[in-house]
């Protein structure tokens, strides 16, 4: 039985695998992608399992907690609707940024979609401290941040990883959700320890913990969430285990589903990673107790022995059991300062917010170019590895726009991979997946497919979904028209 305030062992829920997730043993508790669940209409496998006592988590993808731009009101109301309709204790999203340009920098807004890592910076800290403070004002439960996986680095960084999160909880009080399988990324990708990153985190913080597969080419590993959970990443969940009990821990998976038995095994394998890391740790406990006492009854202290009046204490504190919910500790009187500087500098640093919030902006807008428009790379980035960041977005944008716009790939057939890769080497995302199918069917009729079956398909599938010729008078509008009337010819 959980104990009280634990999730304990869950999985992500998809509607691809959800009827297998009801049917599978032993799952306390799943997470689903909040931009894919509608609080009017939620899915009936997700009603089953919150009328048989599983706790639901929404897990958001697209707030861009990290981005310049202060949390858009409507993606934050979106995010809380869902909280309210599952009835769940706290939701999350990552400390990233998908999406750069607009006002700031005075340039056209462009779309990741995907997770791109921020900047380890004072600069970038402070604005995604009070990004996350408004984000915490608008929700009704508890939020917790994810730390990401990552190809690239920046340059001029000032933090580790361990460091940056250490600073973020303590200014903000968030909860963190911390990823294995993307500290096993960093790991591979960046060079980064995972034990150094845990060991300067503030683990009673943690609300709960991911695990996922990947695989790994030419050097780089790509956090897939489609591959088994390879055995580096039950390692440091291991190690973080015999740091701190988890709260809660969720097997994640989003592409390439197995069959039910081989998720059971996945489950099953970080259940004994689990309880293999507490006895360990127990022992270790007892362990550090013995010595003490022998220790205190050494020649070298005189020879009195000192009996213990208390036991050593586990690193899983009872603190750990109200992690899910409860406030992370914080400094006040540091709130806002930065690394190395002097207490009350927040004061003077919010008279220059707009600024700050500049600055990253054109750092992040001139990144997010060179990887989906073709720009020149900022200087200081390795342009290897931009390029493998920048094909595996095109990439993932095409299989995405595949799962919203499933006709496309079905009336181009083989054709509709390189079509589209030509196409978003060329035309950046501006307005998410789904006006994204719509601009690639319309870019592909307006550049003159030859006519057939297929080009008629496909141009009636423009239309049907387009909709109707926009009233207003301006350029934009204008154009829209102007591409309706020449398909329409065709």
């Amino acid at each position: 039985m959980r104990e009280p305030g634990r999730l304990g062992t869950g999985i992500g829920w998809r509607p691809e695998i959800a009827e297998a997730v009801e049917n599978m043993p032993g799952v306390d508790w799943v997470e689903a992608v909040a931009e894919n669940v509608c609080p009017g209409h939620l899915p009936k496998s997700l009603l089953r399992l919150r009328e048989r006592g599983v706790t639901v988590v929404p897990h958001g993808v697209s707030l861009g907690l990290g981005g310049a731009d202060r949390p858009d009101e409507a993606r934050l109301t979106a995010l809380a609707e869902r909280a309210e309709a599952l009835g769940s204790p706290l939701v999350t999203e990552h400390i990233a940024f998908v999406r750069a340009g607009g006002p700031l920098t005075a340039s056209p807004l462009l779309e990741a979609g995907h997770l791109l890592p921020v900047p380890r910076t004072r600069d970038a800290l402070r604005v995604l401290c009070e990004n996350i403070r408004v984000a915490q004002a608008a929700l009704p439960v508890p939020l917790a941040v994810e730390n990401i996986a990552a190809l690239i680095s920046w340059p001029g960084e000032e933090m580790t990883e361990g460091q940056f999160l250490y600073d973020l909880v303590d200014r903000t009080g968030v909860r963190l959700l911390v990823d294995v399988a993307n500290l096993h990324t960093n790991h591979v990708n960046r060079g980064e320890d995972p034990a150094k990153a845990l060991g300067e985190l503030p683990v009673e913080a943690i609300a709960y913990v991911h695990v996922a597969g990947g695989f790994e080419r030419d050097g780089v590993w790509h956090d897939s969430h489609a591959h088994p959970v390879a055995r580096p990443v039950l390692d440091i969940l291991a190690d973080l285990a015999s740091r701190v009990t988890p709260p809660g821990v969720l097997l994640e998976r989003d592409e390439n589903f197995p069959e039910p038995a081989e998720l059971e095994r996945e489950l099953t394998a970080i259940r004994r990673t689990l309880e293999t890391a507490d006895v360990t740790t127990r022992a270790a406990v007892r362990g550090t107790a013995a010595l003490a006492v022998r220790r205190a009854a050494s020649p070298a202290d005189g020879g009195q022995a000192v009996a213990a009046t208390e036991p050593a204490r586990s690193p899983d504190t009872a603190s750990a059991a109200a992690a899910i919910t409860a406030p992370a500790s914080r400094t006040p009187g540091d709130a806002g300062s930065a690394p190395g500087e002097p207490a009350g500098a927040g004061s003077r640093d919010d008279a220059d917010d707009d600024a700050r919030r500049q600055r990253v902006a054109l750092a992040q807008t001139a990144l997010l170019s060179a990887l989906v428009a073709g720009t020149p790379a900022p200087e200081g980035f390795d342009r290897v590895r931009l390029g493998v960041q920048a094909r595996a977005l095109a990439a993932k944008r095409a299989d995405v726009v595949a799962k919203v716009a499933p006709e496309l790939p079905e009336i181009l057939a083989d054709g509709y991979r390189p079509a589209f890769l030509a196409y978003a080497q060329r035309h950046p995302m501006t307005g998410g997946y789904r006006r994204d199918a719509l601009d690639f069917a319309e870019h592909l009729l307006l550049t003159g497919l030859p006519e057939g079956a297929e080009t008629r398909r496909l141009r009636g599938w423009w239309l049907e979904r387009s909709g109707p010729a926009p009233l207003s008078g301006r350029p934009a509008a204008r154009l829209a028209r102007a591409t309706r009337r020449a398909l329409l010819r065709r």
